[in-house]
């Protein structure tokens, strides 16, 4: 890398703020007091994210009377769901590929719950009058280098063997760049109606707002610091008070779980973005971008870029950071190394936005499991349940997961109890230092396929065999 060019693009982060652009608002919501009291309930659902919004709004709409109570420990949305990119996916399995190579057997009813899931979501966003710039646009998988063009044609002809390519088209390199202009663009697979774009943080503010209006009794700055049973129920310990509730939802994803033995399940694994200035029509009109697809390109350390409604663009992810033992430290949600990483990366896709400048720069922890897709469980003779291990596709997912719940918590045997998605749990991570080193190795690999055509070498193909991995 030249250090021309270094500078050039460092250069173009000396006004970003570290903050995430979605959490930067005006228009945020005041948080609500916290719990200074000792609450019952019927329903107690621990965690202001998406998991635990969509439970207790599922919950109200399923029963209007069930008395539900939330808590967060900081605000609504301000941890992995004020944070990603924004990207709405229905797939309920972390794409199509990786669904169909676990769940072989499930996988077109798994296809048509998380259809039904997205359809739900744009409907909530309508009931609601949700104002979080719900996009149906779709996704672009772009291929970037030759072997990764040849293996989208071959995973399209597949999907149309499987009779799992409704909706998707392969394009040329000169039909996608006739969606998007770049110059590393050689090929892609477009997916129309699969996924939606939003603002992350409005949907979360939303979610909350409909909460309230239903009935619920939402209290952040609430961390829950202990669960027990409590006679026919169970009770959470707060700071200042106490909620006794006949059942609870677990919605903390990769946050310390009140049931421990849930927390070998999920590592934290860090992601990065940028979000840049506004776009002028001229610069807009360069990279051709008109009907504001999200993309992601096909690399292992891949990138997803989209469109604000504002005409930013987004660019995130390539280096996953996961720390030594799992901590997780606000430090770590600001790495300028890997934001000057992100810029170069940013302006070789689009040289001809040469100039644009970043306005927010930031990160964030993603519940990782060793499946990439979320797992669920029920503890203390079922009046608790938990989802979790979303692994960066839950702003879709997670309503799939608070169905999930409520069902486990009701004791009914419903379509999704009955997947073996959600009977069967993942692998657990090792302790460390296995977890550091086998992470680590499992990186280096990743990184060294990217480079090699997309040859994967031992240590991949084992991990492959016992159904681990990790990528970002």
């Amino acid at each position: 890398m030249a250090p021309g060019a270094m500078t050039r693009w460092t250069e173009s982060l000396s006004d970003a703020q570290p903050v995430s652009f979605w959490l930067d608002d005006p228009g945020k919501p005041r948080a609500e007091p916290a719990l200074t009291t000792a609450e019952t309930c019927d329903l107690l659902v621990v965690g202001g994210g998406y998991s635990g919004l969509w439970t207790a709004l599922l919950a109200k709409e399923r029963d209007p009377g069930r008395e539900v109570v939330l808590v967060e420990g900081r605000e609504v949305g301000w941890a992995a769901s004020g944070r990603n990119g924004g990207f709405c996916a229905a797939s309920l399995t972390h794409g199509l590929a990786n669904g169909l190579t676990r769940w072989p057997d499930e996988i077109r009813k798994l296809e048509e719950l998380g259809a039904r899931n997205l359809d739900g979501i744009e409907a909530a966003v309508a009931r609601y009058s949700i104002d979080c710039d719900f996009e149906r646009s779709g996704e672009i998988d772009v291929a970037t280098e030759p072997h990764q063009a040849a293996e989208l044609r071959d995973w399209h002809e597949e999907l149309r063997r499987e009779g799992l390519a409704d909706g998707t088209e392969f394009l040329d390199a000169e039909a996608v760049r006739e969606q998007v202009d770049s110059p590393t663009f050689l090929a892609g697979l477009y997916d129309r109606r699969g996924v939606a774009m939003l603002h992350p943080a409005k949907l979360a503010w939303g979610l909350k707002r409909a909460c309230r209006e239903l009935g619920v009794r939402v209290y952040e700055h609430t961390p829950a610091l202990e669960l027990r049973p409590h006679g026919a129920g169970m009770a959470v310990r707060t700071p200042y008070g106490s909620v006794r509730a006949r059942r609870v939802a677990l919605g903390t994803n990769i946050f310390p779980n009140l049931v421990r033995r849930v927390r070998a399940y999920t590592v934290p694994v860090y992601d990065y973005a940028l979000m840049t200035e506004p776009l002028t029509a001229d610069q807009l009109a360069s990279i051709g971008w008109k009907n504001r697809q999200g993309l992601g390109d096909s690399a292992n350390q891949f990138h997803y870029f989209r469109l604000s409604a504002d005409n930013r663009i987004l660019w995130g992810g390539y280096d996953a950071i996961y720390p030594y033992g799992g901590r997780m430290r606000a430090e770590y949600d600001d790495r300028p190394e890997t934001y000057a990483k992100l810029a170069g990366h940013f302006f070789t896709c689009f040289p001809q936005l040469a100039g644009v400048r970043f306005t927010h720069a930031w990160g964030g922890a993603i519940d990782t499991c060793s499946r990439f897709s979320a797992f669920f469980g029920t503890a203390h003779q079922g009046k608790v349940a938990y989802a979790a291990g979303y692994t960066g596709l839950g702003v879709g997912a997670t309503r799939f997961g608070a169905d999930v719940m409520l069902d486990l918590l009701a004791g009914e045997r419903t379509e999704r109890t009955e997947l073996e998605m959600v009977r069967k749990k993942p692998l657990p991570f090792p302790p460390e230092p296995f977890a550091w080193t086998g992470i680590a190795l499992t990186k280096w690999s990743l990184a060294r396929a990217d480079s090699h055509g997309g040859r994967r070498n031992l240590w991949l193909k084992a991990m492959d065999r016992v159904g681990l991995g990790f990528d970002s």
